[in-house]
């Protein structure tokens, strides 16, 4: 199974960060990348809609015997990775974008106050703060939903003035006062970690979770012993509704051009 493919998902091409941290990480492996852009976002979709749609792009990905599945979406991470990892069961470790997250805030952040930003869903669900709670380090998280930030990214107004008014507006929030590390709760937001950090004078710590997740799939792989010795990977990109818009998007996400291939999912 070493050289098996690692299958990650998401609701668009958000993903597309942590895809890219991965591939960085780890350029013998290769990625097979489901962006169900029929259904985004899926921060404003029910917690039975999410399962039934990540139990569909699971098969998707068993049917091409990825050996790890990661859910490469917060929203996602939150409604359907139990439900998920029961129905893949033995026949690929899934993974997902918050526990990374969590262990790294509870082994560098104990006894203080820590910050979130995500999606409505993402916030709504207290899986972080749950999550922080069970590492008994008397960690404090202040928890805010910023539902524009994924939008304006996608639509390309990240870099003007209009993203750095609403992210301006979002992180002056009181809920957010003297925290002293800020986890980006959206796979969009990497994106904008620059604007972040201006935000902050590079006093407080913007955690990246798409690098955090990244090494936490590596060490995955190392205790499985699945690591691969692949010398020509090729990254293979799917989308479940093809929009030019999305694949002229998708080297804003993964930092150069990709192919995205039409698979027709739900059809």
């Amino acid at each position: 199974m070493n050289n098996n493919p690692i299958g990650i998902f998401d609701s668009g091409i958000g993903g597309l960060t942590v895809a890219k941290a991965v591939s960085k990480l780890l350029p013998k492996e290769e990625i097979i990348y489901f962006g169900d852009t029929a259904h985004l976002p899926y921060g404003d979709k029910s917690t039975a809609a999410i399962q039934s749609y990540s139990i569909k792009i699971c098969n998707l990905l068993l049917e091409k015997s990825c050996k790890i599945i990661l859910i490469a979406c917060n929203s996602a991470s939150a409604a359907a990775f139990n439900l998920v990892k029961e129905y893949v069961g033995s026949k690929a470790i899934v993974l997902n974008v918050i526990d990374p997250a969590v262990e790294y805030i509870g082994e560098y952040y104990s006894q203080k106050k820590i910050g979130l930003i995500g999606t409505k869903r993402t916030v709504l669900s207290d899986v972080y703060n749950q999550k922080i709670v069970e590492l008994n380090k008397s960690i404090e998280l202040k928890s805010l939903a910023t539902p524009l930030l994924a939008h304006i990214i996608e639509e390309g107004f990240a870099t003007n003035r209009v993203g750095d008014e609403v992210v301006h507006q979002y992180l002056s929030d009181d809920i957010l006062d003297d925290i002293e590390a800020l986890i980006l709760g959206c796979t969009h937001y990497p994106l904008i970690k620059d604007k972040i950090d201006s935000f902050y004078a590079s006093q407080v710590e913007v955690i990246d979770s798409s690098e955090v997740v990244a090494i936490s799939l590596k060490e995955k792989l190392e205790t499985h012993n699945l690591l691969s010795d692949n010398k020509n990977t090729i990254h293979k990109f799917y989308v479940s509704d093809y929009t030019k818009s999305f694949e002229e998007s998708t080297k804003i996400f993964f930092g150069e051009k990709v192919i995205l291939k039409h698979y027709k999912l739900w059809e």
